[in-house]
């Protein structure tokens, strides 16, 4: 792409399609909801999401889901996978190493408006998280045996399944978004606020709003839904403290959706074709966007 050419680039509801390439820069999962990412360099797309992400929830005694929105400090909690554990590790105390296949005592949780199915991981682990958090909880592992659906609605009724995800298996964020809001704000925030799994670079900001498609090979990922942000990309994602209502305050200048009642950044993504392969970074989209598409931004 030559020089200037992608601050120039925009896409317009007169062209049928308009179909651009773009690179990933960056591939994420969250083990935990809510705790610390793991950034990857290459990530298997399964039918939940990518491998591992979002399978592992805390919960409430009673089995409902906490995430940063309640408790911030789950940002100090780091997590790594070995071949078959998920270890976690928080600023004190001894790690903690969970198998990857854990089952167990079965129980039903609530995520949102949705009841799954889940496996607790035991007093020990619950032990963790309490002593952590400085009030009672458990942890859980997604049991698949009880499908959790995305919302039809924006799917166009394609069935996308999901894990812990607060409601569709991908969010993509491009870097030219990232650095619109920094140029916008007096301190620059990193891109891990907003956690999502899949960056890419190439698009204009909030260029992602008009794609309908993102294509490499077989994969086909389909977006579907903007993203709503809630208070945890108020989050310090190192420190899990809150110190300003930013981002929020200045994306709601020029990211507010009435329709949504929110502001709005980075798209939700389900696959409709690649099931099994991988995606790496420095690879190469190509960005579709038709003729029903236009900016939110």
């Amino acid at each position: 792409m030559p020089p200037g050419a992608r601050d120039r680039l925009c896409f317009s509801p007169v062209h049928r399609t308009v179909t651009i390439m773009v690179q990933i820069t960056g591939l994420n999962i969250y083990p935990v909801k809510s705790c610390r990412g793991i950034a990857l360099t290459q990530a298997r797309l399964t039918e939940t999401g990518f491998e591992h992400d979002r399978e592992w929830l805390v919960i409430t005694p009673e089995g409902r889901f906490l995430t940063q929105r309640e408790r911030p400090q789950l940002a100090q909690v780091e997590t790594a996978l070995t071949d078959d554990q998920l270890v976690l590790r928080k600023p004190n105390g001894a790690d903690l190493s969970l198998p990857l296949n854990l089952t167990g005592r079965g129980l039903e949780v609530t995520i949102w408006r949705d009841q799954v199915l889940a496996f607790d991981a035991g007093d020990e682990a619950a032990a963790w998280f309490t002593e952590h958090l400085g009030k009672p909880a458990r942890l859980v592992r997604f049991d698949k045996r009880r499908k959790r659906v995305s919302n039809t609605q924006w799917t166009d009724g394609v069935e996308a399944l999901t894990q812990f995800a607060d409601g569709f298996p991908w969010l993509l964020i491009s870097q030219g978004s990232l650095e619109e809001l920094n140029r916008r704000m007096q301190t620059p925030l990193p891109m891990n606020r907003f956690r999502p799994n899949i960056v890419v670079d190439g698009l204009p900001p909030f260029g992602e709003d008009s794609v309908d498609e993102f294509i490499a090979g077989e994969v086909r990922l389909k977006v579907v839904k903007p993203c709503d942000r809630c208070a945890i990309p108020t989050t310090d994602q190192i420190t899990g403290e809150r110190t300003s209502d930013q981002p929020l305050r200045t994306l709601k200048e020029f990211r507010f959706d009435r329709n949504m009642r929110g502001v709005l950044f980075g798209q939700n993504m389900i696959l409709t074709g690649g099931l099994g392969k991988e995606l790496r970074v420095g690879q190469q989209f190509e960005a579709t966007a038709g003729a029903s598409k236009t900016s939110i931004g």
